[in-house]
């Protein structure tokens, strides 16, 4: 039974795994079942997951707080298991939900204790990952030289790895920091190695990045017909691919290369499209904060139910385990009131296995949860704790079965007595001989 409620625990959050990026509300209502049915078997590796599930959902929904108060959950979990992946995973997209709230102290904090865990475990599997987040990180910070550094070692793994996807990735990240310190050749060599890996792997938004980078280098160079064909190459891309952001910085670039250009009307126009864009990324602001409060009086009221079944639940588990509790000690009284009466010996012996056999079912039913949480869920350690509980039932059972039978046995004897001293006096009397 137990088996098959785990297993139901795994089914509900890989579903919801999977679901999340376009059903994000069923997502989160299957994690929600399967984190309060880990929490209550006690499902330790059900219980992380589905937090984790629960936390890159609304990552999606741009929730971050709530996401930052699951990740937080499964952090405390992680803490207290020898899992370094697990633990290095949830470090990392803490910060990840730092980085996205714009707090890059701390988020840069996490980030370097995660990469910790991942060089002392030898975690390779997500040092590329580590690598990329920390030099994205340093260069929102304006901080080129460490981009640099960890832009260059993420390229070097991506290179190990033979991934030509995250070889493109980091080579946009070297593109910003060597422009950043001026190094316009470099910059520009790694622009353009990225552009045709990135339009193999159709990632229109680190392009329409690659795009607006190559643009401010221009920029930079004061190459302005060279700046506005790539800044026009975002803009465009990014108006097909509906990326509102990107299309916005786009403009803007533009606005401000057309504005030196001296070429107003075309300023003009993407003046106002700045504006209009600008516009629309704010009511969608808007309408995601309102999503947030729908999303977590969702929740709330989800743990409300989940709340209000286990408590039904344990009120029901709680009556049986009473009346449990009252039937022992009555099977033990039968036992005893019957042993008082002319009945077989053998229904007295029965009666004994029966309220053994029932009191050492309770007693498993009530310190199995406690014997798991001891032995952590080892079955070996788990077995050898009820056979000793068992062989210390067993030989009470059988004194105290020996000590009523005894007692029966006695009983009879005293019952039987005086009709054997009768028969034995009428046996003589018929035997003796008449008088002469």
């Amino acid at each position: 039974m137990a088996k098959t409620d785990t297993n139901k625990v795994i089914w509900q959050w890989r579903l919801a795994d999977v679901m999340n990026k376009r059903l994000p509300d069923s997502a989160l209502y299957l994690a929600q079942q399967a984190l309060a049915l880990a929490r209550q078997l006690r499902y330790t590796e059900g219980e992380s997951a589905s937090l984790g599930v629960l936390a890159n959902t609304l990552i999606k929904l741009g929730n971050y707080p709530k996401a930052l108060d699951f990740y937080l959950q499964k952090l405390q979990l992680e803490e207290g298991r020898n899992m370094p992946r697990n633990l290095a995973s949830v470090v990392m997209n803490i910060g990840v939900v730092y980085m996205f709230q714009q707090e890059y102290r701390l988020a840069l904090s996490y980030y370097l204790r995660a990469d910790s865990l991942i060089e002392e475990n030898n975690l390779s599997d997500i040092r590329y990952n580590s690598a990329l987040n920390i030099g994205d990180l340093y260069d929102r910070m304006n901080m080129p030289d460490s981009a640099h550094f960890y832009f260059n070692k993420s390229l070097l793994l991506a290179i190990v790895n033979n991934d030509s996807a995250f070889m493109a990735t980091s080579m946009v990240g070297l593109g910003h920091s060597s422009r950043k310190l001026l190094q316009s050749n470099q910059s520009a060599g790694y622009y353009y190695s990225a552009i045709p890996l990135l339009q193999q792997a159709s990632d229109n938004d680190l392009l329409c990045e690659a795009y607006l980078g190559l643009s401010q280098l221009y920029q930079q160079q004061q190459r302005t017909d060279s700046a506005i064909y790539f800044a026009t190459k975002s803009f465009a891309l990014a108006e097909v691919s509906n990326f509102a952001s990107r299309s916005l910085d786009a403009a803007r670039l533009l606005t401000g290369l057309y504005k030196s250009a001296r070429n107003t009307d075309s300023a003009l126009v993407y003046m106002e499209r700045s504006s209009i864009l600008s516009d629309s990324i704010n009511s969608r602001q808007r309408v995601r904060q309102l999503e947030m409060l729908s999303t977590n009086e969702k929740l709330r009221q989800q743990e409300a139910s989940i709340a209000r079944q286990k408590a039904e639940e344990e009120r029901s588990k709680q009556l049986q385990y009473l009346f449990i509790s009252v039937f022992i000690p009555l099977v033990f009284l039968l036992t005893f009131f019957l042993s008082q009466r002319r009945i077989p010996v053998r229904i007295i012996r029965f009666m004994g296995i029966i309220s053994l056999l029932i009191l050492f079912e309770f007693l498993t039913l009530l310190l199995h949860p406690v014997v798991a949480d001891f032995t952590h869920h080892n079955p070996v350690y788990e077995l050898l704790i009820f056979v000793c509980i068992a062989s210390l039932l067993i030989p009470a059972h059988h004194s105290l079965e020996h000590w009523i039978i005894a007692k029966l046995t006695n009983r009879h004897q005293q019952h039987q007595r005086p009709s054997y001293v009768i028969r034995l006096m009428t046996k003589k009397l018929k035997i003796k001989k008449p008088a002469p």
